[in-house]
């Protein structure tokens, strides 16, 4: 497994052809200029190196990057986290438009897509992201695919995926076949993932948790009840594409049913369906040279079932269109100017209804210049405006009635640097303002919400959230080896975040004693001023190379602080210290790379919240290609916590009901011809 970080692009070449998609080196996400150099910490994966990394869920897959952690809520929910900042903070988009779901109103909500679908995976991280909007102030992950394909395909082509084991005997399997005459091209793709319950070392509540439980609570062992789940779903695209360019439309589809870790007796099914249009004009005559527009219309639902009867049903359906225009230069001035125009329409219906049905509707406009001053200089300076609106209906709900509609402005400003000290190392810095208005949940929320064992009230007065972000790294980069150290601080003058009130309630939001079945912890949104500091490290470093072998030794490393400046206390679900450290090694055909991971305890908690303990994994992954024909094959065996530790993440809102999956193994088989 490689890993793709700072604008890396390209995997180390093997002794003979791999089973790799050519790619176009051009780092999309951040950078509407197609500069493959970003001021941006920025990571990439694709290839073999996204096959090897492949888990039940985007945020799993991400884990272990570079500033990058991910939320649980069983084997297929994980949502990315980025210097500690999740929810609205990250935008999850499909190749650069938003993609609707709930994912980012609760951690037991899945991101519905597999990644056995995905070409690639973009991560910006911290304020170079802000042309996404100000909701993007933790990063950006973009998931790539070609289902519009974006350059000329001759004759037919296709790739199969397939994988069995885990700690949930997970079964995998995707195919997809591309084909074409140079101009008229087509893509079609289905996949299917079928998991059992988690395998675990030992007690699923951990030893804290055991002792407020008390004795009469039965206490699961060797496995997370309700932890099983099956997705599948598919895509057809196609496209015209000429010399200067390409238009085409897809449709893609996905359907979900999965347990929720902490109510034994519910199940979550989720439908989506996903409709996208793209195209790209380049060598225009006149004041712009290349014309790129994205649109997507989703519609999404899913329903939480309660031994077998509906409680609650969320929808969201809604458009997200992108177009961007890189103007040919003025002087020294390379740049491109933008607008995105989004609407979509959120609501909750049922026992759970905890919000009112909300139309947010968002208009931007956006920017970026670049300025290379010297062979040894680049500068650059992007700014965008939005206007948020955020219209409630209560639907006939009491508790929603008289709930204002909402209108914010909200503007951003970034500025970064790339500075070449000489031929291998180099510096690079960002700096930003943003602001983000508050959504529709943190403004109207007003219901239980069993998941997270809350009652949850918003604040319809909430004011824009306002952040100043900068980072600052160093870089070397020199052949196979490469390295990035760098720190990063964000202070924020009205983040939004959930307080518990000490009170606890029942599901009408009327005060109960403790002890109470079912009670919930009544919990309001409210600004503060918060900050977020750390340090991110990565390299490798090839130590041998010698005729068909190699070997490389690889570092990351991630540390985030946060914490509410008004009190002291640290912000909830926040990382600690962690630590990877690989060998990779390849004699032409044949790869084993052993992975070795510690995580230190998180003591740093909200006084309402357990600490985490230390941790440390061990993981190996052996691969082998080979020819048949004309057909490329990648086999593989994939071995993780081969320690069989107990490993609760500090990011996860069950970790002390669910820990992640014990000792595991994977097979896998990759083929595309």
């Amino acid at each position: 497994m490689m890993l793709l970080t700072n604008t890396t692009h390209a995997e180390t070449a093997p002794a003979q052809p791999t089973t790799d998609t050519a790619l176009n080196p051009v780092f999309i996400t951040a950078n509407p200029l197609g500069s493959t150099t970003l001021a941006a910490p920025a990571s990439t994966l694709y290839g073999d190196a996204l096959t090897l990394r492949r888990a039940d869920s985007l945020g799993a897959t991400l884990n272990g990057l570079p500033g990058v952690s991910t939320t649980t809520y069983g084997p297929m929910v994980g949502r990315p986290i980025i210097r500690g900042m999740d929810g609205d903070r990250i935008r999850v988009l499909q190749n650069g438009v938003a993609s609707y779901d709930a994912s980012s109103l609760s951690y037991d909500h899945a991101v519905p897509e597999d990644t056995l679908s995905v070409e690639r995976i973009e991560i910006v991280r911290g304020p170079a992201a802000l042309l996404y909007g100000g909701n993007a102030i933790g990063g950006v992950v973009n998931t790539i695919d070609n289902r519009i394909p974006r350059d000329p395909i001759e004759g037919v082509s296709g790739q199969v995926d397939a994988s069995y084991g885990g700690a949930n005997d997970a079964r995998a399997g995707a195919a997809q076949v591309e084909g074409g005459n140079g101009r008229f091209a087509f893509h079609v793709d289905a996949f299917d993932r079928e998991t059992s319950n988690e395998r675990i070392p030992g007690f699923a509540h951990s030893d804290r948790q055991r002792a407020l439980d008390g004795p009469d609570v039965a206490q699961p062992y060797g496995s997370i009840p309700n932890s099983d789940g099956r997705w599948h779903g598919g895509a057809v695209g196609t496209s015209y594409t000429w010399a200067d360019g390409y238009a085409g439309i897809s449709y893609n589809g996905y359907e979900a049913n999965y347990g929720s870790v902490a109510e034994d007796d519910v199940r979550l099914r989720m439908h989506q369906d996903h409709i996208a249009a793209a195209s790209e004009i380049r060598n225009l005559q006149g004041p712009f040279s290349q014309l790129r527009f994205n649109f997507a219309y989703t519609d999404y639902e899913h329903k939480e079932i309660d031994d077998g009867v509906t409680g609650t049903t969320f929808r969201n359906h809604g458009y997200e269109a992108r177009i961007e225009a890189r103007h040919r230069n003025i002087g020294p001035l390379e740049g491109a100017i933008g607008v995105q125009l989004s609407q979509n329409t959120f609501s909750a219906l049922g026992d759970e209804a905890l919000v009112p049905t909300s139309q947010t509707t968002n208009a931007a406009l956006f920017g970026l210049e670049e300025w290379n001053v010297t062979d040894a200089l680049k500068l650059s300076l992007g700014a965008r405006y939005e206007h948020v609106s955020i219209d409630p209906t209560s639907g006939g709900n009491e508790k929603f009635a008289g709930s204002p509609q909402r209108d914010f402005n909200a503007g951003s400003v970034s500025a970064g640097a790339l500075f070449k000290l000489n031929t291998a190392w180099s510096v690079a810095g960002n700096v930003a303002y943003t602001e983000r208005a508050p959504t529709y949940y943190e403004l109207y929320s007003n219901g239980p919400h069993d998941a997270t064992g809350q009652y949850l009230i918003g604040n319809p007065d909430a004011q824009k959230e306002k952040a100043i972000s900068t980072d600052l790294s160093l870089r070397f980069a020199n052949g196979a080896n490469k390295a990035s150290a760098g720190v990063f601080y964000s202070r924020f003058r009205n983040y939004l975040t959930e307080f518990n009130t000490g009170r606890l309630v029942n599901d009408d939001d009327e005060p109960v004693p403790p002890g109470t079945d079912d009670a919930l912890n009544e919990a309001v949104y409210r600004g503060v001023r918060a900050e977020f500091y750390g340090i991110e490290l990565d390299g490798t470093w090839r130590v041998f190379d010698r005729g068909a072998q190699r070997l490389d030794v690889e570092f990351v490393a991630d540390y985030t602080h946060a914490r509410n400046v008004d009190t002291g206390e640290p912000l909830p679900r926040i990382s600690p210290l962690r630590a990877t450290l690989a060998l990779d090694y390849a004699y032409g055909p044949y790869g084993a790379r052993t992975e070795l991971v510690h995580a230190w305890p998180q003591h740093r908690v909200p006084e309402d919240d357990l600490p985490t303990g230390s941790y440390t994994t061990l993981g190996v992954i052996l691969t082998y290609k080979f020819r048949v024909g004309s057909t490329h094959w990648l086999a593989y065996v994939r071995g993780q916590n081969l320690t069989n530790q107990e490993v609760r993440y500090a990011s996860s809102v069950v970790r002390d009901i669910a820990p992640e999956g014990g000792r595991s193994v994977m097979v896998g088989l990759r083929t595309a011809f």
